[in-house]
């Protein structure tokens, strides 16, 4: 479509005025009818116009009714008639007669042309940040933080949030999130699986960032929850695309991504199949401080997949009322993590006693099938009046496998090998009812109830070669059992006026949690009931600034690996193992926010106060040079934050984004008669800069900074750095180039020093540049996408 030409039609519009439209004695009437040539239906508001031959300029013009009529006069015979519309190509008609001064061309079908769609709304369609009532609305946009990318480089474009090179998302530096697919639990966003990956930007409407969650969403997660809203698909046809993508370390992937609609179905499916490198670099030393003896080790791991994902789902319109989906997802991964550590033993003068070095062969399996039913009801009355039922299961197993073979370089006999053996079982459900009555435009009342069973089996074993016997390793033996089930009520009620919102809401949840260890008959059960209760209210000052308060209560549930109590014996000097006893931290939330729209510049600032009780906290205990550490449930945390997102965009080639979180926090808490109580602060800054370059690239840049921060027995050393991206689209739009490399300076280190009265510990950890070279097309009616994909938790 000539977008001039459109302009140039409604500017003679305006210059000629409703009088010189007026029928004239010689004026001659032409009418059509419009329709989309794919679904023979009618388009409303067509622009139908009428230029001069001769000069090729606009005479006058229309727009299509809601049947796609159209009728118009004109004044002279040597004319032309082109119709236009949004997504359609353009078209024009030249050859027709003019019988009894009328001109009936009939219907006229358009075809559709996504790249037109792109030259005319994707330049004038940018992300750009809202106030609701309770969260944050970032409404994604095409430009280079969407196009072409996948859900994962979204989110890391929404302010607050961050997604790092393994592909864990954290909001405000915590990864405490909940993440959420159209306000439920889904398939696709599944910790550890790789579906996120393959839900592209042109799917994704808007990104909710709650971080004060209503009690209608669940208590779980201290720093919040992130929404993905999905557009209501509404392309009928064929759509998909396809992806490739190579880097180093290695990291090849391969994505396709089909969607098929009709009248009553909406079939769609998604599959995936790649392999990657994760490569670690490790070094810890391990000083007594007593006997002034020494452990070094450093070493490098891999975490190498082999991993293959297939989604196939249906969305059944029963009627115009009533929606019925159903989903599947079925993964499965296939680990090797090979390692190798050197060791030296060091005594107090500094002599090298020892040195060996112990490598590691390990093989595991994890399949994964996941199941999504949604049943959704819409009423007449309003369109905000839904009923939703939703269910998600998942399975996840583990059979896993590993040897550790000690050699002895120098010194004293360090040989040796142990073996472990690792069945893991887990299966989860959620059951999850929503109403929502708006009783009036202003005032709205919601209610439901949750329902979420999680049962995992971990049958764990060691065992040391000893004159050529395997020996069971009984300490390290067990079979853990895990069994929690957590049900939940809720109810809200919102007034939202055109200025001022208010939304009050309580939920109550009851939690029953049960731990046994088989072999050696340890139980521990908990069952407890909790009230949650929120409160939130905004304010429009103008159209250029909002205010927004809110309080919630929320709940961190001791994880899975935190419970379990089997030792991680990769290096058997630093060790990590769960504790079985331990409380769910409970936290109180306060937030004020404003937002301010200026001009090219919108500024959001933010004060918050967390006040959270049992906080959880690993704690390391030393012995024979051996670190062990341990999660505990230790005193109380306060902190009291500021946080800044800002974005300018001077033109519309250049934009700057960055975001700043400040919070000072106080700890008290006391362990064993040892008081652990202290002050600290600590800070993170993002800034991204976004460049559109000559023939057609764009340019994008990151850089971020960590600042130390203050443990109850630790410190972690700050960081900095630096990650970019190159994109270009290729093929008339429909497909798309894009490099981006993650850690450009390697600078990424993760860095952690423990100085107490008896040991002294040192942990340095790194996996380096990551780049990544890919290449996507959409067909049909789709948009080119990026496959890609997070690594696993288990």
């Amino acid at each position: 479509m000539n977008f001039k030409i459109i302009l140039c039609f409604w500017f003679a519009c305006l210059v000629l005025g409703p009088g010189n439209l007026i029928a004239q004695d010689q004026n001659i009437r032409i009418t059509g009818t419009v329709l989309d040539g794919s679904s023979r239906q009618p388009i409303e508001f067509a622009t139908v116009m009428v230029g001069n031959k001769a000069t090729q300029q606009p005479i006058t013009g229309a727009t299509t009714g809601a049947d796609g009529s159209f009728s118009v006069e004109v004044q002279t015979e040597d004319f032309y008639v082109e119709i236009s519309f949004i997504g359609f190509a353009s078209r024009k008609i030249e050859d027709f007669s003019v019988v009894d001064g009328a001109v009936d061309l009939g219907e006229l079908s358009l075809s559709n042309d996504s790249q037109m769609l792109d030259e005319v709304t994707v330049r004038a369609e940018k992300s750009q940040t809202e106030f609701k009532l309770d969260k944050r609305v970032f409404n994604v946009g095409k430009d280079l933080s969407s196009t072409g990318a996948s859900a994962l480089e979204v989110l890391n474009n929404v302010p607050s949030v961050n997604v790092n090179i393994e592909g864990d998302i954290s909001l405000r530096g915590s990864q405490g999130v909940q993440i959420l697919i159209n306000g439920k639990p889904s398939v696709l966003a599944a910790e550890g699986g790789n579906a996120l990956g393959t839900i592209t930007a042109d799917m994704i409407q808007q990104i909710e960032v709650i971080t004060n969650p209503s009690a209608k969403y669940d208590a779980e997660g201290t720093s919040g929850i992130i929404n993905i809203v999905i557009k209501k698909e509404e392309r009928k046809g064929l759509n998909g695309s396809v992806s490739l993508n190579t880097g180093a370390p290695h990291n090849h992937s391969f994505g396709l991504s089909l969607n098929r609609r009709t009248e009553k179905f909406n079939l769609f499916t998604q599959l995936g199949a790649g392999y990657r490198e994760l490569p670690n670099d490790s070094e810890n030393i391990n000083r007594d401080l007593v006997n002034n003896t020494t452990i070094f080790s450093t070493g490098e791991e891999f975490r190498n997949e082999t991993f293959y994902n297939f989604i196939l789902g249906t969305d059944y319109h029963i009627n115009d009322r009533n929606v019925l989906t159903l989903s599947g997802n079925f993964a499965y991964e296939v680990e090797d993590q090979p390692s190798q550590t050197n060791f030296s033993y060091v005594d107090a003068a500094g002599t090298t006693l020892s040195e060996w070095v112990r490598t590691e062969n390990t093989q595991a399996t994890n399949p994964k099938w996941q199941y999504e039913l949604q049943y959704k009801r819409d009423f007449e009355d309003s369109e905000d009046h839904t009923l939703l039922f939703s269910a998600l299961g998942n399975f996840f197993g583990k059979d896993q496998s590993s040897e550790f073979f000690d050699s002895t370089v120098s010194g004293s006999d360090s040989d040796g090998t142990q073996r472990t053996r690792s069945d893991f079982q887990e299966a989860e459900n959620t059951f999850k009812l929503d109403y929502t009555k708006p009783f009036s435009k202003e005032f709205t009342v919601e209610t439901g109830a949750q329902y979420v069973i999680n049962d995992v089996s971990n049958d764990f074993a060691v065992n040391n070669l000893i004159d050529g016997e395997w020996i069971n390793d009984e300490r390290q033996t067990n079979i853990f059992e895990y069994d929690q089930k957590v049900f939940a009520v809720y109810g809200t009620g919102a007034y939202e006026g055109d200025k001022w919102g208010l939304k009050l809401g309580l939920r109550v949840e009851n939690t029953d949690l049960k731990t046994f260890l088989i072999n050696t008959n340890e139980t521990n059960d908990q069952n407890f009931t909790n009230l949650f209760p929120s409160a939130h209210t905004s304010y429009k000052l103008s159209d250029a600034i909002s205010v927004q308060a809110g309080y919630s209560r929320r709940i961190f549930r001791p994880r899975l690996w935190d419970l379990n109590p089997f030792f991680n014996i990769r290096n058997n000097f630093s060790i990590r193992t769960g504790n079985p006893d331990l409380q769910p931290e409970f936290t109180d939330s306060y937030e004020l926010a404003s937002i301010f729209i200026l001009g090219k510049t919108s500024l959001n600032f933010t004060v918050y106060h967390r006040y959270t009780t049992d906080v959880v906290e690993r704690i390391s205990t030393f012995e024979n040079n051996v670190n062990t550490t341990m999660p505990l449930n230790i005193g109380t945390n306060g902190a009291t934050g500021l946080e800044l997102n800002g974005k300018y965009t001077p033109n519309n080639w250049l934009s700057f984004t960055g975001d700043v979180n400040y919070n000072y926090f106080n700890r008290k808490g006391e362990l064993e008669a040892t008081s652990f109580d202290f002050d600290a602060d600590q800070w993170s800054g993002k800034l991204t800069t976004k460049l559109k370059l000559p023939a057609g690239f764009d340019f994008e840049v990151t850089g971020q900074y960590q600042s130390a921060e203050q443990r109850i027995q630790s410190r972690q050393s700050d960081q900095v750095f630096a990650d970019l991206g190159l994109r270009k689209k290729i093929l008339n739009g429909k497909g798309v180039l894009n490099m981006s490399v993650r850690d450009v300076f390697a600078s990424r280190i993760g860095e952690t020093i423990t100085d107490q009265a008896n040991f002294y510990l040192y942990s340095r950890r790194q996996r380096g540049r990551f780049i990544t070279l890919g290449f996507s097309y959409g067909f049909g009616k789709g948009e080119a996408m990026e496959f890609s994909g997070a690594r696993r938790h288990h």
